[in-house]
């Protein structure tokens, strides 16, 4: 017998990414939620991995939904703020969100696509996400996950965004649901999260996603399996020089290496210019030091009646000087990471 009264479900959870400009964007967003809005926020802010942040404290400032951070596990309520502390990703589970210092993602901890990704694996079509302002292209990968999972995709409207790649890159990957400014989101998710609708069949839980959110967790497993997702890429990783894995989702392209550090495209080409500029300054104090002492044992050779040692020394001196100003040349010549990077 057909049951006449299918199950219906609503939106529960809504998973925020921002990165550069993003603060601004997030005190919009939440200034526009309602007190008594059905849902549970949870944020990833892109901060460094040092220090304080005052994050929850403006956001609680801001709009009427109380924020903190979870600083370790948290339950599920609605109505509330939860936020990414510094130096750990969130982690969404079936009925908590966990604090973790699993392996970086585009050289971020917290990462976006982390929080995005393992709430699609959690929670499916409870799920509405939202990218805001930010450059490069974290949260891309999640909110396909999110997609593929058959939640809901919002983005900052690019126009409105002091940083638009982040929400361009997202664009780019999936069609969003919804294009708003950040003052107009809390409204949309409001109403987003109000709805009920017939339960869907979400799509499969792939293999990729369980594996990516396990390494998130630190779980041995994953990190041990002798199968890795993806190909050798033939890169090596940024984070711990492993080797790198390609990853084919959806058509797009990122890298991941044995125990979990994760790159996009861009962010790995970005680390690369980061490395190779470190590179340089290093073989530039090399260099520098070696004509320092060259120069010095030249100079001890001659002052004790060793002429030819003397002369050996000063043209490795004046080799390595040559070498130096060469290396000095590539660093004053070279473009800047941001325009390599956003100017496009």
């Amino acid at each position: 017998m057909t049951d006449s009264h299918p199950s219906r479900s609503r939106r529960d959870v809504v998973v925020v990414g921002a990165s550069a400009g993003g603060v601004e964007a997030l005190k919009a967003l939440a200034a526009s939620l309602p007190p008594d809005l059905p849902a549970t926020v949870i944020v990833v802010l892109h901060v460094p991995s040092y220090g304080r942040s005052v994050l929850p404290a403006i956001l609680g400032r801001a709009g009427p939904l109380p924020a903190r951070h979870v600083t370790d596990s948290a339950e599920l309520v609605a109505g509330e703020i939860l936020v990414a502390p510094p130096d750990h990703h969130l982690v969404v589970l079936d009925s908590e969100v966990r604090a973790t210092r699993g392996p970086r993602e585009n050289g971020h901890r917290p990462a976006i696509d982390v929080l995005f990704r393992s709430a699609a694996r959690a929670l499916a079509h409870r799920v509405v996400g939202v990218e805001l302002s930010g450059v490069l292209d974290d949260g891309a990968a999640g909110m396909w996950a999110i997609r593929n999972r058959g939640g809901l995709v919002v983005v900052q409207d690019p126009a409105d965004c002091l940083y638009p790649e982040m929400p361009q890159n997202v664009m780019a990957t999936v069609a969003p649901d919804h294009v708003v400014p950040a003052s107009r989101v809390g409204a949309l998710l409001d109403r987003l999260c109000r709805e009920e609708f017939p339960t869907p069949t979400p799509a499969p839980l792939s293999e990729l996603i369980r594996t990516e959110t396990d390494l998130a967790l630190l779980e041995e497993g994953a990190m041990n399996t002798d199968e890795r997702p993806g190909s050798p890429a033939g890169f090596s990783c940024p984070d711990c020089g492993g080797t790198l894995f390609e990853i084919d989702e959806g058509g797009v392209s990122r890298y991941r290496c044995r125990v979990g550090h994760a790159w996009t495209t861009k962010g790995l080409l970005g680390e690369q210019s980061v490395q190779l500029d470190t590179a340089l300054w290093v073989a530039l104090r090399t260099l520098e030091e070696k004509v320092a002492l060259a120069t010095q044992l030249s100079e001890r050779a001659a002052m004790g009646g060793s002429p030819l040692t003397a002369a050996r020394f000063r043209s490795q001196a004046a080799d390595a000087r040559q070498a130096a100003d060469q290396v000095r040349g590539l660093i004053e010549s070279r473009p800047s990471t941001e325009v390599e990077l956003i100017d496009e």
